[in-house]
């Protein structure tokens, strides 16, 4: 059996997911970058107080993020999903939601990975700009526009409505683009204009991330609040305090996030595979699933179109 494949991701690892050690944006001279794996995507611009307009090049230079491997057999079924999605997206833009810690990080950079060895492989001779799906993550992109280091220190140093600003003004420069992946903050659904009918995600396809609060409270008190500024204002017990504000905070969204064109539940997928519970899944075991569930959202829309 082969060791492995693409990015590596330790089974029953699911404590990994919602990027603890959030990953860097290619080391390039721009105000933005879009990962890709080997070839990123470049997005340069003049820097504005909110947000700002992306403008694509391409370079060569290495994307700089960590790789990690699943398995072979994952792999293929990967390969074999995303061979069976992708010409229904139609170049549009894959938009990952859902809370905080959810593995939209993870899982984004899974399904742009494997459609990337999809696309490619089709036909060798296709251009770079015409054939790749790169990899995107909205925070980052955020702090690029502002010119500030974390989200948390653009909520201390502003405000969390200025960085909802800059994070609609991103979204809309994206939503112009094509062939990305993209992890969007837990709040981004919040704003209309970013997310219901004829928004800046609507423009593409939209997958939730639907993780037990449980679970989320529990690896968020694990790994610490310092990066998510929504929690780490308060006080107590790690886990108690995790788990009041994210119920809250999902109490307020649930609605949104149930306006996504695919749900991928991790109950479910816990279920199918005879787990117990969530935390034994892996990334890519989610990224197969977030497939399957495009694939079913996608086709049938295809369906009642013709």
């Amino acid at each position: 059996m082969d060791a492995g494949v693409g990015l590596r991701a330790k089974p029953g690892a699911w404590a990994g997911l919602g990027n603890p050690r959030r990953s860097s944006t290619a080391r390039v001279p721009a105000r933005f970058a879009v990962e890709k794996f080997a070839h990123p995507l470049v997005l340069g611009s003049d820097r504005r107080s909110c947000g700002a307009k992306l403008k694509v090049s391409c370079s060569r230079k290495a994307a700089g993020i960590d790789k990690t491997y699943y398995s072979a057999d994952e792999a293929l079924v990967l390969k074999q999903k995303a061979e069976d999605v992708v010409p229904y997206l139609n170049d549009r833009c894959i938009y990952l939601v859902g809370m905080m810690g959810s593995g939209k990080t993870t899982v984004g950079k899974i399904l742009a990975e494997v459609c990337i060895r999809m696309i490619v492989s089709d036909d060798a001779n296709l251009e770079f700009e015409a054939t790749s799906v790169h990899y995107s993550e909205i925070d980052k992109l955020v702090e690029k526009a502002v010119g500030i280091s974390s989200v948390a220190e653009i909520f201390q140093l502003h405000s969390e409505a200025f960085f909802r600003d800059n994070e609609s003004e991103v979204l809309r420069d994206l939503s112009s683009m094509h062939r990305l992946v993209v992890a969007t903050g837990g709040g981004a659904v919040i704003r209309p204009i970013n997310w219901y009918w004829k928004s800046y995600m609507k423009k593409g396809s939209t997958i939730w991330l639907d993780v037990p609060l449980d679970a989320l409270a529990r690896r968020i008190a694990a790994v610490g609040t310092a990066s998510r500024p929504l929690l780490h204002q308060e006080s107590g017990d790690p886990y108690a305090k995790a788990y009041a504000k994210l119920t809250a905070l999902f109490e307020q969204r649930m609605d949104s996030y149930a306006n996504a064109d695919a749900r991928v539940s991790l109950e479910h997928i816990a279920v199918k595979q005879g787990h117990n519970n969530v935390t034994t899944l892996t990334p890519s075991a989610i990224a197969i699933e977030a497939l399957l569930k495009m694939e079913s959202f996608l086709t049938e829309k295809a369906m009642v179109r013709n």
